[in-house]
């Protein structure tokens, strides 16, 4: 029995995704979460054999859940769920260590298929993205390299941008990380450097053009 948990903020979502699930009698539904932080509580307290996240939650997104299971050194494998097609965010997940990116406007059989394939130590990409990928093959090592954004920020930087971009202030930011003002400005000054903008705005910009970061639906 494949034991998996879902991380979607959306409630329907993960409804939907369970009864897609539990319709195959080789897996199992062992945890539900609402966001990146209690998918990484949950996949540390039960070590699923996968873990299906959403790229877009509120507190930890897909990438940064990602990074954090991984630090955690078990097992479990992880599947991304995302509405957005673009390579370098495909390739960027792929590089935290996550074994599957699927598109949510295509989820069907595509799932069990990622998840059969993620237990066997195989990657899984829905077929606009692994096509995307194969038709700009030679370029993939020089887009692995330092010339990606998210390499030069920190764990840190990313809470903050991520922050940024959902519009929360300096304050808020301060509150929701514990952190002080003053050191929230330090991370807004350091972003704006090493993306090469001006101003908040620019940075919003970048962020999301770049896959850095995602709203919050």
């Amino acid at each position: 029995m494949i034991r998996v948990v879902i991380a979607d903020d959306h409630h329907i979502v993960r409804q939907g995704l369970r009864a897609l699930l539990e319709k195959d009698e080789r897996i199992e539904v062992v945890g539900e979460a609402a966001d990146g932080q209690e998918a990484v509580a949950h996949v540390k307290q039960l070590q699923p054999d996968i873990v299906i996240l959403d790229i877009a939650m509120p507190r930890l997104d897909g990438i940064q859940a990602t990074r954090e299971i991984q630090a955690l050194e078990i097992e479990t494998k992880i599947i991304i769920l995302s509405i957005h097609n673009r390579r370098k965010i495909a390739q960027r997940v792929l590089r935290q260590g996550a074994m599957g990116y699927l598109l949510k406007s295509a989820v069907n059989e595509e799932l069990i298929l990622a998840i059969m394939a993620a237990q066997r130590g195989e990657i899984y990409l829905s077929p606009e993205i692994s096509k995307s990928i194969l038709n700009n093959l030679w370029n993939l090592e020089a887009e692995a390299g330092s010339d990606d954004p998210a390499m030069q920020l920190t764990a840190r930087e990313l809470e903050v941008l991520k922050l940024i971009v959902n519009s929360h202030t300096n304050n808020e930011i301060a509150e929701i990380l514990c952190i002080s003002p003053k050191t929230v400005s330090k991370h807004r000054m350091n972003l704006m450097t090493k993306l090469g903008v001006n101003d908040v705005t620019g940075l919003m910009r970048v962020a999301l053009k770049e896959g850095l970061v995602f709203l919050e639906e």
